[in-house]
C-alpha cells in the first residue's frame, strides 16, 4: 500500500462522513416518499456508479483513468435541467447523489494525479545522479564526449544541409539574384560544383559564427551541456515536487478529524462548503497539470500562478442556488477533460523533457562497444570455428571435472560417514588385517614350545617337559615372556661356534626375530584401535574440502544471480538506509515557512522519498513491526507537527528499527 492509496482512502472516508450526515429535511420523509426514492431507476443507477467509485469496493483503491471516464460518461450528467415527473424530494435526493458521484470521481482523479506526479518525479533522481557521475570525473566526461560525438556530428550536418537548401532556394527565386541560373551551368558536373561551393560557404560562415565556441574544447562543451541538462532536470523535479505538495496540502481538504464521525453539519452553508472544496480541488488539479512542466518559471512563480488561477477560476460557483443542478455536470465534463487531455499531455510533455535533458539512450551510450563487437565478430567467429573441437573438449572436461569432484569429494565421503555411523565392516579404518597379529602370535608360541621340547635341558633345566610346564610356557609366550629361548641363547653365546654348528643359536635368533615382528604388530594394532575410535572424525575431515568448495561456489552463484533471500534482505536494508539519509537531508536543508512547516516543494520531495521508503521496506520487517513502522512513517509525513518533530520521528525510526536495517 502506498501513500497515495492511504490519502485516497482518508479523503474518501471524510467525504462519506460529510455527505452521509442526516439532514433535517430527511426526518420528515414519509413511507411513500421513501418508497419512490428507493425505486427510482435513475437513483439506482447513480447508486451503483457511486459504489463503483468507492475505495471500499475492491482491494485496489485507485481506478484507471479509462475506468473513471467510462463511469462519468455512464452517469450522463446533464448541464441543462430536465423536466421530470418526480417530486421535489426525489429530485433533491438525485441531485445529492450526483454531487456524491462527482465528488467520488474527483477523489479517484486526485489519487491518479498524485500517483502520476510520483511516477514522473521519482525516476528523475537517477538521471540527475548520472549527470553527477559525468561531471564528477574527466574520464567519464571524455567517455560521454565520445558517446555523443555522432549526435553532435549529425546535428551539425543537418544544420549545414538546411542552410545549403535555403541558399539553393534563394538562387532559383528570380533574375534579380546575384547569381542566375545561367551562371550555374547546365551540366551535372557544374551543378555538383555549385552545390559543393554552397556547402563550403555554409561551413565557413558557420565556423565564423561559432568561433567563440571553438575556443573551448569538446570536453568543456560537453561539461557545460551536462550542467545545463542537470539544472533543467532539477528544476523539473522541483516543479513536480511542488505540484505534489500543493495537491497533497490543498486538495480535497475538508477539515474534518477522524474522531469527529458523529459531528453533524446541518446548516445549509456548511453543506455548501464541501461542494466548493470539491470544485476548488478540480480547478487546482487542472491548473497544476497545465503548469507543472513549465520550466521557464521558478517554483515560487509556479505556486503563485496556481493559486491565482484557482482564485480567478470562473467555474467555481458562489453561494447561490441558481445553478445547483448544472454544477455536477460541469464538474464531470471538466474531470473528463482532465483525464482525457491534460493527463496524457502531461505524461507526454514529461517524457519529452526527460528524453531531452535526461541521460542518453542506451544506443548512444553503448554504440562504441557494440561497434567494436560487431567489427570483431568475424574474427571471433573464425576463432570459434577453428577451435571448435578444443572449446567443446574444454567444456566436456570442465563438466567431467565438476561431476567427478561432486561424486568423489562429496557423495563418496558422505556415504563413508553413513557406513561409519552404521558400523559397516567395509568402512573400518585399519593399517593391518585383523588376523595378521593372531597368526604371528600363534606361530611364535609354537616356535617357543617346539624349541623348549627339543632342548629341555637348555631351556628349562630338566630332561623332559611335562604338560603343565608346556602350558606354563605357552602362557608366558602370550604375555611376551621368552625366558626358555633367552636362556638357551645366553648359553650358546658362550660357545657361539658350537651353537652355530648345532643350529640352536640360529634357531634362537630367528625366534627373537619373530618376537620382534609380533611386538611391532601389537603396536600397529594399538594405532588401528585409535584410528577406529576416531573414524567418524576422519570421515568429516575428508568431507570438509568438498563442502567448502561447494558452499563457496553456491554463494558466488547466488550473489551473481541474486537468488538468495539474505542477499535481497541486505540489499533492501541498504537501500532503506540511503532513503532515510535522503529524508534527513531534505528535512535538514528545508527552508521552513513562518509556522515552522515544510514548503510545498520540500513536502513533495519528502513524499517522494517516503513513497520509495515504503516500497523498499515492504516485507523487510515482521508483521507487527511493519505496522509500527508504517505508523512512524505516517508521523514522518505529517507536516503539521513541525520540522523538529519530524526530525525526532526520523531519529526514532533509526534507532527503533536498527536491528532490521543492518
Amino acid at each position: 500500500m502506498s501513500i497515495v492509496a492511504d490519502q485516497v482512502r482518508r479523503v474518501d472516508s471524510q467525504l462519506d462522513r460529510v455527505h452521509l450526515v442526516p439532514r433535517a429535511t430527511q426526518d420528515g420523509f414519509s413511507t411513500e416518499q421513501n418508497r419512490r426514492v428507493s425505486s427510482s431507476p435513475r437513483i439506482l443507477e447513480l447508486q451503483s456508479i457511486v459504489k463503483a467509485f468507492s475505495t471500499t469496493s475492491s482491494s485496489s483503491p485507485l481506478l484507471s483513468s479509462w475506468r473513471i471516464s467510462t463511469l462519468l460518461k455512464q452517469a450522463e450528467l446533464s448541464e441543462v435541467g430536465v423536466e421530470s415527473e418526480d417530486d421535489e424530494v426525489t429530485r433533491n435526493y438525485e441531485s445529492e447523489l450526483e454531487w456524491l458521484l462527482v465528488s467520488k470521481a474527483t477523489v479517484q482523479t486526485y489519487g491518479l494525479l498524485l500517483n502520476t506526479l510520483l511516477e514522473q518525479t521519482i525516476p528523475l533522481n537517477d538521471d540527475i545522479w548520472y549527470w553527477d557521475e559525468v561531471l564528477g570525473s574527466y574520464t567519464y566526461t571524455s567517455l560521454y564526449t565520445v558517446q555523443t560525438s555522432p549526435l553532435r556530428f549529425w546535428a551539425w550536418s543537418k544544420d549545414i544541409y538546411s542552410d545549403t537548401r535555403r541558399r539553393l532556394a534563394r538562387l532559383g527565386e528570380g533574375p534579380e539574384d546575384a547569381i542566375s541560373a545561367r551562371d550555374i551551368g547546365t551540366s551535372l558536373t557544374d551543378q555538383w560544383k555549385q552545390f559543393y561551393g554552397l556547402v563550403r560557404e555554409s561551413i565557413r560562415e558557420r565556423s565564423i559564427a561559432d568561433i567563440q565556441r571553438r575556443v573551448l574544447s569538446p570536453i568543456a562543451l560537453c561539461r557545460s551541456q551536462a550542467r545545463h541538462n542537470q539544472a533543467r532536470l532539477r528544476r523539473l523535479r522541483e516543479m513536480g515536487a511542488s505540484g505534489l505538495g500543493v495537491l497533497m496540502d490543498e486538495g480535497l481538504s475538508f477539515d474534518i478529524n477522524d474522531e469527529s464521525s458523529e459531528t453533524a453539519k446541518t446548516e445549509e452553508n456548511d453543506s455548501h462548503e464541501w461542494k466548493v472544496v470539491v470544485e476548488r480541488s478540480v480547478a487546482l488539479m487542472d491548473t497544476v497539470l497545465r503548469n507543472v512542466t513549465t520550466l521557464e518559471t521558478g517554483v515560487s512563480d509556479f505556486e503563485d500562478t496556481v493559486f491565482a488561477t484557482v482564485e480567478d477560476d470562473p467555474e467555481i460557483s458562489v453561494r447561490d442556488d441558481g445553478a445547483q443542478t448544472s454544477r455536477p455536470a460541469k464538474l464531470s465534463t471538466r474531470l473528463q477533460h482532465i483525464l482525457e487531455v491534460h493527463v496524457p499531455n502531461h505524461i507526454t510533455s514529461s517524457q519529452k523533457l526527460v528524453s531531452l535533458y535526461g541521460r542518453p539512450p542506451r544506443l548512444v551510450r553503448y554504440w562504441l562497444p557494440a561497434s567494436l563487437l560487431l567489427l570483431s565478430s568475424s574474427t571471433l567467429l573464425r576463432i570459434f570455428v577453428h577451435r571448435r573441437s578444443e572449446i567443446v573438449e574444454g567444456i566436456r572436461d570442465f563438466g567431467a571435472t565438476v561431476r567427478d569432484f561432486w561424486f568423489n569429494w562429496v557423495i563418496e565421503p558422505v556415504k563413508k560417514i553413513i557406513r561409519t555411523i552404521r558400523h559397516d565392516k567395509d568402512s573400518e579404518v585399519a593399517i593391518m588385517s585383523k588376523e595378521s597379529l593372531k597368526g604371528d602370535r600363534d606361530s611364535l608360541e609354537r616356535m617357543v614350545v617346539d624349541f623348549a621340547t627339543d632342548n629341555p635341558q637348555s631351556a628349562v633345566g630338566v630332561s623332559n617337559l611335562s604338560e603343565a610346564q608346556i602350558s606354563e610356557i605357552r602362557m608366558k609366550v602370550k604375555e611376551g615372556d621368552l625366558t626358555p629361548v633367552l636362556r638357551a641363547y645366553e648359553k650358546d653365546l658362550r660357545q657361539p661356534f658350537m651353537g652355530t654348528v648345532r643350529g640352536d643359536l640360529v634357531r634362537t635368533l630367528l625366534i627373537q626375530v619373530q618376537k620382534t615382528k609380533v611386538d611391532v604388530e601389537v603396536a600397529i594394532s594399538g594405532i588401528d584401535a585409535l584410528l577406529k575410535s576416531q573414524e567418524l572424525v576422519f570421515g568429516f575431515v575428508g568431507l570438509t574440502p568438498g563442502v567448502l568448495v561447494c558452499v563457496a561456489a553456491f554463494r558466488y552463484l547466488g550473489g551473481v544471480f541474486g537468488n538468495r533471500k539474505g542477499v535481497k534482505q541486505g540489499r533492501k536494508a541498504g537501500q532503506t538506509i540511503r532513503v532515510l539519509r535522503n529524508i534527513d537531508r531534505i528535512l535538514t536543508l528545508a527552508t521552513p515557512t513562518q509556522n515552522n512547516l515544510l514548503s510545498y516543494k520540500d513536502h513533495g520531495l519528502l513524499l517522494c522519498e517516503v513513497h520509495v521508503l515504503r516500497k523498499r521496506a515492504h516485507r523487510l520487517f515482521p508483521g507487527e513491526i511493519e505496522r509500527e513502522f508504517l505508523e512512524d512513517v505516517a508521523d514522518l509525513c505529517n507536516i503539521n507537527s513541525g520540522i523538529q518533530a519530524q526530525l525526532k520521528v526520523l531519529e526514532r525510526i533509526r534507532w527503533g528499527y536498527a536491528k532490521w536495517l543492518r
